[in-house]
């Protein structure tokens, strides 16, 4: 890995260069894959197996014996130099539920909507999230860290989480029987839409 001042572009695993895609936009479908966000029924070496797929153009064409330095590589580029997190360490925030408050956050600290860049590389976007100061994001995470603790809220904290209460309350991944309930009501709308376009 290369060190905080530059801005890695490729992977060099046993000598040889690796594409990678290092868009924030690409590593945050990375994330949403690695958390189960995108299917929680996977197991987590299905969801590192896609994170691979993802991260790496090349990865079918990478031999397997390079499997586990291109993890090593892909942990720490997402980390960007950061320490790893404790194990056990709660978590405050989801980058999809969050990312209107997260997206105004960085609007402000960048100067700009980030969003309409054609490119901005994955560091770089961490780098404005870091930046994040005053705020809803700041304030909603201020309040999941007091409620996980069981602190007392002041009464504006309170009031906020009375009325941003969907915002605060970090959503779970859908459970089976929700997914089971979301499968049938496909499959009904496909029994109704089947035929509609059939040539006669």
């Amino acid at each position: 890995m290369t060190g905080a001042w530059t801005l890695p572009r490729c992977a060099v695993l046993d000598g040889q260069e690796y594409e990678i895609h290092t868009d924030y936009r690409d590593i945050l479908e990375v994330l949403r894959w690695l958390s189960g966000g995108a299917d929680p029924q996977l197991k987590p070496e299905e969801r590192w197996y896609i994170a691979m797929r993802l991260f790496y153009p090349g990865f079918a064409a990478m031999p397997a014996a390079l499997w586990g330095a291109a993890t090593t590589f892909l942990q720490e580029f997402l980390l960007a130099g950061r320490p790893e997190p404790q194990p056990g360490t709660p978590q405050l925030m989801d980058w999809q539920q969050d990312a209107p408050l997260i997206a105004a956050g960085i609007r402000q600290a960048a100067g700009c909507d980030v969003r309409s860049l054609p490119y901005l590389h994955w560091w770089s976007f961490l780098t404005c999230f870091d930046a994040i100061g005053q705020g809803s994001f700041a304030t909603v995470v201020t309040i999941r860290d007091k409620l996980r603790r069981g602190k007392r809220l002041e009464a504006w904290e309170l009031e906020f989480y009375r009325t941003h209460r969907a915002a605060v309350e970090l959503r779970r991944p859908n459970a089976a029987e929700e997914d089971a309930e979301k499968q049938r009501l496909l499959a009904l709308l496909k029994g109704e839409t089947e035929g509609v376009c059939k040539k006669t």
